[in-house]
C-alpha cells in the first residue's frame, strides 16, 4: 500500500506589510502553505503609503478587495503640478486611461486598510500561519530548503524551516543581509516631514487637486488629501535637531509659511526621515527572494514604492507558484531582470525627474521645465502617454520584452 508524500515546508514570509501579505495571499490562493513573520505586535497602522495607481487596483481586484479600499479611500481622478506663487501649471486628468485600466484615477487610502484585508482573507485558510512579535534576524538555506532565525521579545531566538523565504522585511532587510546581496545607492540630502492635518486646503488653494506637486526655487512641498485629513510633505534641512523638527512651536511656523492663516493648525500626526535611492544588487539568492523595500527604496514623489512592492509580489507569486509546481527555478531569475529594470529604469528614474521639478533653482530651466509640462499636459497624446507612464502601466506591458 503506497504512503502519502510527507507535507511541503511552507514558503515563509518575513514582514507582513502590503508587499509580504500580497505574496502570501497569491501563494495561498495556490494552495502552497504559507508562514509569515512580523516584527510587530500587530499589523502596522502607521500614516505610511497612501497613493494607489490604477494597475495596482486591477492587481487587487484578483482578490476583490479594490470595491473595499475605494469604499474606504478618496478616488482621485486628477492631479497636478503647481507653482508656489501662480497656481496650476499642468492638470492631469486619470479618466484618459479609460478603456486601458478598470480604475482610472489614483486612490488616496492608507496601506494599513489593505493589509487587515489581507490578513482577514487569509485568516481561515488552515495553510496560512501569522507570528508576529517575532523579529527576522537571520537566514540560512540548502539545497532544499531554507531556516529563518526569529527573535522574540527579550531576545529569545527560534528556527523556522521553510521551502523558500521571501524578504518582504523593509529596507534594512535581514533576508537581503542573510542573502549577501549588496544595497547600493544614493541618499538624498534633505529630510522629508510629513505633518497629517485636518485643514481642508481645498477650500483656500483655488484650483486645487487632491494629489499636488507645489514647485519652488526657495521651498517646494506636496499635498495629499485622504479622507478625513491632509499630508503636508516637506523638505527639511538634516542638520535642524530633531527635537526642533518635530516641535509644535517649528512645525506650526513652517506649516503658516506654506498657508498663513488664522490660529493654528491642528495636526494628527508627524515625522520625519531620510529618503534613499538604492536598488538591490540581486533579488534572488537560490532560495532567498527579495520584494518590496527590501529590494528597491526611492524618494517617495510620484507615489510608485508601495505600488511597485505590490507588483513585485504579484510577480514573485505567479513565478514562485509555477516552481512549485514543477517548473525550472531559474524562472525566478525572469523575475529578478524584470522587476530590477522596473525599480532602475521607472520608479527611479520618475522620482528623481519629479525632484528636479520642484526643486529647480535655476529661474530659466524651471521655467522650461514647467513649460514643458503644460505642454505636454495641453496635447491629447503626450497628456495620455505621460500618464500611462507614471501611473505604472507602461512599465507593466513592457515586461513581457524582458526575457
Amino acid at each position: 500500500m503506497s504512503q502519502s508524500a510527507a507535507p511541503r515546508a511552507p514558503v515563509l514570509v518575513a514582514g507582513a506589510g502590503p508587499v509580504g501579505l500580497v505574496a502570501a495571499a497569491a501563494l495561498a490562493d495556490a494552495g502552497i502553505p504559507v508562514t509569515i513573520v512580523e516584527a510587530e505586535r500587530d499589523l502596522p497602522d502607521g500614516l505610511r503609503a497612501s497613493t494607489f495607481h490604477p494597475p495596482t487596483l486591477d492587481m487587487l481586484d484578483r482578490f476583490g478587495l479594490s470595491s473595499i479600499l475605494v469604499d474606504q479611500g478618496l478616488i482621485c481622478p486628477q492631479w497636478q503640478f503647481r507653482d508656489r506663487k501662480l497656481g496650476p501649471v499642468a492638470t492631469f486628468d486619470l479618466g484618459r486611461l479609460s478603456g486601458e485600466t478598470n480604475h482610472p484615477y489614483r486612490l488616496q487610502c492608507e496601506q494599513w486598510r489593505l493589509t487587515r484585508l489581507l490578513r482577514d482573507r487569509l485568516a481561515n485558510n488552515p495553510d496560512v500561519r501569522f507570528i508576529y512579535d517575532a523579529r527576522a534576524v537571520d537566514a540560512t538555506q540548502t539545497a532544499d530548503g531554507v531556516t529563518l532565525t526569529i527573535e522574540r521579545a527579550g531576545g529569545t531566538r527560534e528556527q523556522l524551516s521553510g521551502s523558500w523565504l521571501i524578504g518582504a522585511d523593509g529596507a534594512r532587510s535581514a533576508v537581503r543581509k542573510a542573502a549577501g546581496i549588496g544595497f547600493e545607492g544614493q541618499t538624498i540630502p534633505e529630510l522629508y516631514l510629513t505633518c497629517s492635518t485636518t485643514f481642508q486646503y481645498q477650500e483656500a488653494m483655488p484650483d486645487l487637486t487632491n494629489i499636488a506637486y507645489i514647485s519652488d526655487p526657495d521651498e517646494w512641498f506636496v499635498l495629499l488629501r485622504t479622507v478625513s485629513l491632509w499630508r503636508l510633505l516637506l523638505p527639511t534641512d538634516p542638520n535642524e535637531p530633531e527635537e526642533v523638527m518635530l516641535s509644535d512651536a517649528r512645525i506650526q511656523e513652517r506649516m503658516q509659511q506654506v498657508l498663513p492663516k488664522a490660529g493654528d493648525y491642528e495636526i494628527r500626526h508627524r515625522t520625519a526621515y531620510r529618503v534613499h535611492e538604492r536598488v538591490a544588487e540581486r533579488y534572488t539568492n537560490g532560495r532567498l527572494l527579495l520584494a518590496g523595500d527590501a529590494a528597491h527604496v526611492n524618494n517617495p514623489l510620484g507615489g510608485m514604492g508601495m505600488n511597485g512592492g505590490i507588483h513585485d509580489a504579484f510577480n514573485l507569486a505567479e513565478k514562485l507558484t509555477a516552481v512549485w509546481q514543477g517548473a525550472d527555478p531559474a524562472l525566478l531569475g525572469r523575475y529578478e531582470r524584470q522587476r530590477q529594470k522596473v525599480a532602475r529604469d521607472v520608479v527611479q528614474q520618475q522620482a528623481l525627474r519629479n525632484r528636479a521639478t520642484l526643486n529647480q533653482r535655476d529661474p530659466e530651466v524651471r521655467r522650461a521645465s514647467l513649460e514643458d509640462l503644460r505642454a505636454t499636459a495641453e496635447d491629447p497624446a503626450k497628456h495620455k502617454e505621460y500618464l500611462m507612464r507614471t501611473s505604472m502601466i507602461a512599465s507593466l506591458r513592457a515586461l513581457d520584452a524582458v526575457a
